[in-house]
């Protein structure tokens, strides 16, 4: 554990700078008592630290960072035993408030401050639903192997398709009735990055000329003339 640690350590890029940038998260996390607290964010394979904080029994603390467009950052916690989690949020300019548990860092995280947050929330929302139910159909597929039921394998296949389908539609719709939000193409390329080339034209062609021109809408875009290619 203690040589994962100072791996972890060794791959981030400490940003410093007196200015505190345009991004202020506020956080409270629950029985933390001892750690280290990370603004991070992944930059070219690389972790970059945009600002840290050790915790000495104050469970309420801040942290600021330069947000140019909407895009997943990390709050990432150093714990007094050296384990390291990782909690992902949509950061944009402004304050976002994060609450959570040292027990459940993860789990029970609630991020508010941020529309593409709030998006991403309910798309996951629905999206889970579809998991789950793959999911439910994974273990009927193994009890239907194990008894050699080729019938009801047959039909699992289907099922399974089917759910499939219903994420790609769900997801494009979702992005495309989105279009003006940076979510949109970050679903794309993080959700249904393998789909139909004609799915992921149909969102990058919907967006708005801001979002074009975002981080993510730029490397949607430049993925998909990478396809084509």
């Amino acid at each position: 554990m203690k040589n994962l640690a100072i791996l972890f350590l060794l791959l981030i890029v400490v940003s410093c700078g007196k200015d505190k940038g345009n991004l202020t998260v506020n956080a409270h996390i629950k029985g933390l008592k001892k750690g280290t607290v990370y603004l991070q964010k992944t930059e070219d394979s690389l972790i970059l630290t945009l600002d840290s904080l050790k915790i000495n029994g104050n469970e309420t603390f801040e942290l600021h960072g330069q947000v140019d467009s909407p895009e997943i950052f990390y709050l990432t916690l150093n714990k007094h035993d050296k384990s390291f989690e990782r909690l992902p949020f949509f950061a944009e300019p402004g304050i976002v408030t994060i609450n959570s548990t040292l027990k459940n860092f993860i789990i029970d995280a609630q991020v508010s401050g941020s529309r593409n947050q709030a998006l991403l929330d309910e798309y996951l929302t629905v999206n889970s639903k579809i998991n789950n139910s793959r999911l439910d159909l994974i273990k009927a597929k193994f009890d239907a192997t194990r008894a050699n039921d080729t019938i009801k394998i047959d039909s699992i296949n289907k099922a399974d398709a089917s759910l499939i389908k219903r994420k790609y539609l769900y997801t494009v719709n979702y992005a495309i009735n989105h279009r003006d939000a940076e979510v949109a193409p970050y679903l794309a390329l993080t959700e249904i990055y393998n789909a139909n080339i004609k799915w992921l034209d149909t969102i990058n062609k919907s967006l708005t000329p801001e979002i074009k021109a975002s981080k993510y809408g730029e490397k949607l875009d430049a993925y998909i003339q990478e396809i084509k290619r």
